[in-house]
């Protein structure tokens, strides 16, 4: 138990004043990573880091690291955050939830008088959200060794930009080694972004894992035509065999596993015109389950299926998995000591898993991990309209503090 609680006024005030920077008129945020909007989204984070008497350092990846001593500090600290990257034109709650989240819980903390024996550490990842520079959770991908630095720097947006020198461009190119410090565990707070709270009727989800994914590109190579005189017997039309590929994910989720799930989520056509055949498409997939055998069956099946609407069409086609996360159960105590402040806060809970990606899937290799979740109002995410109610973000951030006490205390 910890006399600690939750300012809700200062938190809410915090939260508004930085979805602030990139707001959107249909209500979210648009500050995709290294973004001149995310660079002043880092900027004021420093700045409220600093005002909170905490020592900040920025690594090589732009991580942010916002640090309170303990009464020990030669103890392993406990890191907790999140992210201030966005989609474009996302949501005001994806990952600054955590952040600010943590950043009141020290507050909080200095408010009651409160020096805990474990030092406390905030962080806010780099490129978590991977919309413009691809594979996401690069930032805590390279911290935990998952992707070097190189790999990391050479990422390239749609229009060339290398994310080093966007990174050196935007003044987050920091100097501190992006490497693991000596942890105790970590923390993260984020919205569920999926229905099951919300349906249940529970303010918390108390996070045991997260999903194993994989990510494909694809291709298919046809024939432009005129679209009037070609004969349906003579096309080879690319974007018929991308369809036919769609509805193959729809069947193999239906077969391959009850948690299973696929999405066709990126689709550019060529030559992209009312009366021409298509010749080219290029678009991915996402396949992601608890069960990483689940996921291995899933993209045995849909390579056959890109194979044979290859052959039926008469296409070349090219296959690539471009990312690879495998299921992820987090650590036991960690998960127990969610449960017990979710019950000292007063809140009702359920243990669940996420469908999403986070960079906690990545600190869980190296240092003992859980999550907490916060209700999305009708599973929406990843778009403008995504809400989660205060009360529950509030929630959420009451639960962190009681887990964070509970844990720099051992």
């Amino acid at each position: 138990m910890t006399d600690a609680t939750i300012d809700e006024r200062r938190f809410r005030d915090r939260f508004d004043e930085f979805n602030e920077i990139g707001a959107t008129d249909a209500g979210g945020v648009n500050r995709p990573s290294l973004s001149d909007e995310n660079k002043r989204a880092r900027d004021l984070l420093v700045e409220w880091f600093r005002d909170a008497g905490l020592e900040v350092r920025i690594d090589e990846m732009g991580n942010i690291f916002g640090r309170r001593e303990g009464r020990d500090p030669e103890a392993d600290a406990v890191l907790f955050g999140s992210h201030v990257d966005s989609q474009y034109n996302g949501g005001r709650y994806d990952g600054v939830v955590g952040v600010l989240s943590a950043l009141e819980v020290v507050e909080a903390f200095d408010d009651a008088g409160i020096e805990t024996d474990r030092p406390l550490e905030i962080v806010a990842w780099s490129n978590e959200e991977g919309v413009r520079f691809q594979p996401d959770m690069l930032g805590s991908g390279v911290y935990t060794g998952v992707f070097d630095l190189e790999y990391a720097y050479d990422r390239e947006d749609k229009d060339g930009n290398r994310f080093g020198d966007e990174l050196e461009r935007i003044g987050y190119k920091g100097e501190e080694p992006c490497e693991p410090d000596d942890l105790h565990c970590y923390f993260e707070v984020h919205v569920e972004q999926g229905p099951f709270l919300e349906r249940a009727d529970l303010s918390v989800g108390v996070v045991e894992g997260v999903f194993g994914f994989s990510w494909m590109n694809v291709a298919f190579e046809g024939q432009a035509n005129h679209a009037g005189p070609t004969p349906m017997n003579m096309r080879h039309d690319a974007f018929v065999a991308t369809a036919d590929v769609t509805k193959a994910v729809r069947e193999i989720t239906a077969t391959e596993g009850t948690d299973l799930v696929g999405t066709v989520g990126s689709v550019d056509v060529w030559p992209n015109a009312i009366n021409v055949i298509p010749e080219r498409v290029e678009f991915t997939l996402d396949f992601r389950s608890y069960d990483n055998a689940v996921v291995d069956a899933a993209l045995e099946r849909i390579q056959d299926e890109i194979e044979w609407a290859a052959e039926r069409e008469g296409l070349e086609y090219e296959f690539e998995e471009i990312m690879r996360v495998d299921a992820d159960p987090f650590d036991d105590e960690c998960i127990e000591t969610v449960a017990q402040a979710a019950e000292d806060a007063g809140c009702e809970y359920t243990r669940l898993v996420s469908g999403a990606g986070h960079d906690a899937n990545y600190l869980n290799k190296i240092t003992p991990t859980s999550m907490i979740f916060a209700p999305s109002v009708d599973g929406i995410s990843h778009r403008e309209s995504e809400y989660t109610e205060w009360e529950d973000v509030v929630t959420g951030a009451e639960v962190l503090l009681r887990a964070v006490n509970e844990q720099a205390s051992t």
